[in-house]
């Protein structure tokens, strides 16, 4: 009996990146906006032909974006907020997702538990009309190729509400929304699609159980028009929601089984079967090769429990790279096990063969025994590391602990004028300086050669903040590709890819670091380049980590141990590295954090085991500092408000975070949970090309002013500035800097007059 198979979407980037390349040069107007969408259609095509020789049976279409699908939704439905509504076409688009001088973009936050951001929706009373044009064109293009497999991928309505920002209530919102998608699935039927997807990733969450009365009310009326809806869920399972959500009126409902309870649901409270069940079985997240002595019992089981079932991956493919196979540099032993889009479309169809009886029991068994052979050998290539092991058993409380408190620590520490300024860490990656490293890479310079290079964007850096008058520099990270990635190629344990992009944000792509082994350190990471920038200046140059949690969460993990392990396996590497700079001179250590909050549990019931075991590893790798050391840490775009007790158990001295977004909702935030540790509350929104005028700064700073204690106060742009041009970044540093200076003296002035 054939089984279905069906994909959720696909990585939308380009092989090489073409998306990327395109949408920069069209920024930089080198090419105009009909080569810009010819690249995407290109791009879309290909990823369609790549399903479609994979035999894929209902291939997700309509994913594919300029910026980001949230931003692309929010336009069709005309939700435009004022500031935009005088922009038309690619540049409204574009104002709305990246800003102009004078207007701030929509908000930007992690899509769920990923690393994706996405931006965020505004809803008010005054919705333009919907304009779905695009996507009807990008259908009738699927259908052209595809025919009957095309299956139009759609935000629904409760997931978008979710996700936005509402100037309006809900039932108000939902009034205006449900006639629009009535229209679109209507003209999506008289196109003679037979089958559309529309994606709830809400459902899943904790509190997705008020949602009944609200998902009844969508589904009744969408399920009049008479088109086969699939109900797509991911990123966990349905939880408390099951019990109604298997009887809506739609079709079909996919879940995910690599994530969450969802077989003890369907054990538990059985299954509606008027509806095909897709089954979310190849992990969309991480890039190991199925383990079928894993996943085909576990198959096997639901395809006995429910007969109508679909196969396919947990969610969208695009938080995988494309495929495995281009990784040349790769050991083969790890080569040989990992699966990337193209090689999870091939587990897709393998799977759906095998349960559904159509691959004989030869082909079954040589598919098998290879996978089988694969792990084997990965497991003599890659034994685990006693040493480290050992040390994680010997950790006491101590390990976890600064000598001194926070209050104790502040009079030791470094003095520093009120408000004082610093940046994140990144100064702008140039062409030169990528170029560089490129040469490098291929052997035309060599390593001599290359660091007194670095060394020279080095002290142009610190030059640079001397002159703009910054009071605690950086030396710039000019020798870094990645926050993640710089810092695993330099550990055991860690392995990097050549062609591994994926998205994060617009045109900004990572190639996520694989955990393949124990995580140990043999040397010092970042002891050299401190040094040259500490010796060229009397002012304190912060010494520049990424975090054990941020490494994993933007990590493609191991399966065989647990995320905390590997956490305080990383940890512990650090723990080193902040000894080494601190015996080197450094006053001030910043370890990012910036993936501390996206990698909470979709449940609330995991939150505190999550919590608890990232925060320790902050601590572990912080710990060590001396009372004199200050300990930095960044965290952007995200919501802080319901972990600040989590925050403050980090001990950090200093907490720099997103601001300029949220309207300072996180200031607020900080505020309300009387955070009693310093704060940079950025001041400007770092993923614009607007330059914020010293008016600007002025008044965010004086927000903060209202809010924390002057003696709390930092002044720092949003995030790093690698994605940012010189003449970007020059003059908003020297506006920081001005605004700080008046900020100054209003103060002086005020404790003067009292």
């Amino acid at each position: 009996m054939k089984i279905l198979t069906a994909t959720l979407g696909y990585p939308r980037i380009g092989k090489n990146r073409e998306v990327k390349k395109a949408l920069e040069a069209f920024w930089s107007s080198k090419i105009d906006a009909g080569s810009l969408q010819k690249t995407i259609r290109e791009v879309e095509e290909k990823n369609w032909k790549t399903q479609l020789e994979e035999e894929i049976d209902r291939i997700g279409i309509g994913d594919t974006t300029l910026y980001d699908h949230v931003l692309d939704w929010a336009i069709r439905l005309g939700l435009i907020p004022k500031r935009f509504q005088p922009f038309e076409g690619l540049e409204r688009y574009f104002t709305m997702a990246r800003g102009k001088e004078g207007i701030p973009a929509l908000e930007m936050t992690k899509w769920f538990d990923t690393n994706y951001h996405y931006l965020v929706p505004e809803i008010s009373s005054d919705i333009l009309p919907a304009d779905f044009n695009d996507f009807l064109e990008t259908i009738d293009r699927a259908q052209s190729l595809l025919g009957k497999k095309a299956t139009p991928i759609i935000l629904g309505i409760s997931t978008l509400l979710r996700l936005s920002r509402l100037e309006i209530n809900i039932d108000e919102a939902i009034e205006k929304l449900l006639p629009l998608y009535v229209n679109l699935l209507t003209e999506i039927k008289n196109m003679g699609i037979e089958e559309v997807q529309i994606h709830e990733p809400v459902l899943v969450l904790s509190d997705a159980v008020s949602l009944k009365q609200q998902f009844q009310t969508i589904y009744n009326r969408l399920a009049s028009i008479g088109i086969f809806i699939n109900l797509v869920t991911y990123f966990d399972d349905l939880g408390e929601t099951y019990p109604w959500v298997i009887d809506l009126p739609v079709a079909a409902i996919s879940l995910d089984f690599t994530r969450g309870r969802n077989l003890d649901l369907i054990k538990t409270y059985g299954w509606n079967h008027d509806k095909r069940l897709g089954v979310g079985i190849v992990d969309a997240r991480n890039i190991w090769q199925i383990r079928t002595d894993r996943v085909l019992p576990l198959l096997s089981e639901i395809k006995t429990l429910i007969p109508n079932i679909s196969i396919q991956p947990s969610a969208s493919l695009q938080f995988v790279p494309y495929d495995a196979k281009r990784e040349k540099q790769l050991p083969e032993p790890l080569r040989n096990i990992l699966s990337f889009a193209e090689q999870k479309l091939q587990e897709v169809k393998f799977l759906s063969r095998t349960i559904g009886g159509e691959n004989t029991r030869i082909e079954q068994d040589l598919i098998e025994e290879l996978i089988d052979t694969n792990w084997e050998a990965f497991k003599q290539f890659s034994p685990a590391n006693k040493s480290v092991r050992e040390k994680l058993k010997n950790l006491k409380l101590d390990d976890f602990q600064r000598p001194l408190s926070y209050q104790e620590r502040q009079s030791v520490q470094v003095s520093l004028p009120p408000f004082p300024t610093t940046t994140i860490g990144s100064f702008p990656q140039t062409p030169e300086v990528r170029q560089l490293r490129v040469r490098y890479k291929k052997g035309e310079i060599t390593q001599e050669e290359y660091q007194a290079a670095i060394d020279a964007q080095i002290a142009h850096c610190i030059q640079l903040q001397e002159d703009i008058g910054i009071d605690v520099l950086v030396h710039g990270e000019f020798e870094r590709t990645d926050m993640v990635e710089f810092f695993g190629q330099q550990l055991q344990g860690f392995a990097f890819t050549e062609h591994g992009w994926v998205q994060s944000y617009g045109s900004r792509y990572v190639r996520p670091p694989i955990i393949y082994g124990d995580v140990v350190r043999t040397s010092a990471m970042t002891v050299r380049e401190f040094k040259v920038a500490q010796s060229l200046t009397k002012k304190p140059v912060k010494g520049m980590l990424t975090g054990p949690v941020t490494m994993i969460n933007w990590s493609y993990v191991r399966d065989d141990i647990s995320r905390a392990e590997q956490a305080f396996q990383i940890a512990l590497a650090l723990r080193e590295e902040v000894a080494d700079l601190e015996a080197a001179g450094a006053s001030m250590i910043q370890i990012d954090e910036p993936a501390l909050r996206e990698g909470l549990p979709l449940k609330y019931d995991r939150w505190n085991d999550y919590l608890s075991w990232a925060v320790d590893a902050f601590r572990l790798a912080s710990a060590i500092a001396k009372p004199q050391t200050q300990i930095h840490t960044h965290m952007c775009y995200s919501e802080f408000g319901d972990i600040m007790s989590h925050i403050e158990r980090l001990d950090a001295d200093v907490l720099s975070i997103e601001n300029s977004r949220s309207n300072n909702e996180t200031l607020f935030e900080v505020t309300e949970a009387g955070y009693s540790h310093q704060v940079g509350n950025g001041v400007y929104d770092v993923h614009s090309p607007a330059i914020p005028s010293p008016e600007q700064i002025l008044q965010q700073l004086r927000t903060g002013v209202a809010n924390l204690p002057v003696k709390q106060i930092w002044v720092n742009p949003d995030c790093g500035l690698k994605t940012r041009r010189w003449e970007e970044v020059i003059p908003a540093l020297k506006n920081m800097v001005e605004a700080t200076k008046v900020l100054r003296e209003e103060i002086i002035d005020t404790q003067k007059q009292h």
